[in-house]
């Protein structure tokens, strides 16, 4: 769909009607007038334009109130798909999504070591053309970009990928440019917050944290119902945040950050220095470049002690972390994404028990902390929230 499309469908009094018929599940023109309060002759005109527009749908009967029984109308979440892209260091995942969530074709593509800025930018445009031209019968919305690292989400340049070492990629004109369609760009872990915000349901928190922990670590902050970016954009980049002084260089060229010690990289990087100093694991057999932390998750899962005690570790430091946040921003919930939060059996236990010994209130000690339920698909699937916040511009954007 051409952006000029898409801005006429996002006006206000449309976004009010959309969003109360999304919210609603099912619902009436004349309920939508008194819950709105929009006049009934503004919302039937509306509603015809949003039916020809194949946004909506008129579905079956109502109760009557009265009179004749009203005819309800729902959200036509197959008449329009978006599609989602989680722009990881090591790897860019692509998805098409309907407008309900539903997953309906998705691609995967390698980033290679040491990838410039041109060759990162056309794997995105190949990778969204190959979904299109995989789904030719089907109706585009928009495009969302979760990227790693610092993002300008209003010019939608990335304007630091530390672990590519990529900077100032306008993403956004790159896209939009060759695909004619409206583009969003967001930090993946902002977009992991909306995506929980969006698709379960988590916008009646008016406080909530979403951390993505995979080879890097990142934090989205929703603060009075709102994604909080903080002056500069970097708001939520705890991955950089210092823990030791004294510890490791990061990528970022600081020493000791949180993502040297708890990251999916310093994982295995701790495996290979306990092997080396002559651990017994069942992980010694592997090579230093084939030791991953899902191949030390998979330890920990067989019962290997080493395994177990360096997850848990990652775990407490992944709680003084959130304990620092807790302190910061008192987050009604904390939500664990990524790639080694799919160890959460494991890493979530030393986190409830730093935060409960070290938070500052017995309140905040309570604070929950779960696993996304999205799954891998945390960050694409808020990159599809990105599209569909400017559509139907719910409590959160």
């Amino acid at each position: 769909m051409q952006r000029g499309s898409f801005q006429w469908m996002k006006s206000l009094n449309k976004s009010i009607i959309l969003n109360k018929i999304r919210s609603a599940g099912s619902i009436s023109r004349a309920q939508i007038a008194k819950e709105t309060q929009l006049t009934p002759p503004t919302v039937g005109t509306i509603v015809k334009e949003l039916l020809e527009q194949d946004l909506i749908k008129e579905s079956q009967l109502g109760i009557s109130q009265g009179g004749r029984k009203p005819t309800m109308l729902v959200l036509n979440t197959s008449g329009f798909h978006i599609i989602g892209i989680d722009a990881g260091p090591s790897d860019v995942q692509f998805i098409v999504s309907d407008l309900s969530g539903k997953i309906v074709d998705q691609i995967k593509k390698t980033v290679n070591v040491g990838i410039e800025e041109d060759d990162f930018l056309q794997m995105l445009v190949t990778g969204v053309k190959h979904l299109i031209s995989q789904n030719k019968s089907l109706k585009f919305i928009g495009i969302g970009v979760a990227m790693h690292g610092v993002v300008d989400a209003t010019q939608g340049i990335a304007v630091f990928a530390p672990n590519l070492n990529l900077r100032n990629m306008d993403i956004k004109s790159e896209l939009e440019s060759t695909f004619d369609m409206d583009v969003k760009v967001e930090n993946d872990a902002k977009a992991l917050a909306l995506g929980e915000a969006w698709f379960q349901n988590q916008t009646a928190n008016t406080s909530m944290i979403a951390i993505n922990v995979g080879r890097g670590i990142g934090a989205g902050l929703v603060i009075d119902g709102k994604l909080y970016s903080g002056e500069h954009g970097i708001a939520g980049e705890i991955g950089h945040m210092t823990i030791d002084i004294h510890g490791e260089r990061c990528t970022c060229g600081n020493d000791g950050c949180l993502q040297t010690v708890a990251s999916g990289p310093a994982i295995a990087e701790k495996m290979v220095k306990m092997i080396e100093q002559g651990n017994s694991t069942i992980l010694s057999e592997y090579n230093n470049t084939d030791l991953t932390a899902e191949k030390v998750h998979h330890g920990a899962i067989e019962g290997d002690k080493l395994s177990i005690d360096i997850l848990a570790e990652a775990g407490t430091y992944l709680g003084i972390a959130l304990t620092n946040l807790i302190h910061v921003c008192n987050p009604s919930t904390i939500i664990l994404g990524g790639g080694v939060s799919k160890a959460g059996k494991f890493i979530l236990k030393p986190i409830r028990k730093t935060i409960q010994s070290r938070a500052i209130s017995e309140q905040a000690q309570q604070t929950p902390v779960y696993v996304s339920k999205l799954g891998d698909y945390g960050s694409s699937l808020g990159a599809v929230a990105l599209i569909l916040s400017e559509l139907f511009e719910p409590a959160i954007d």
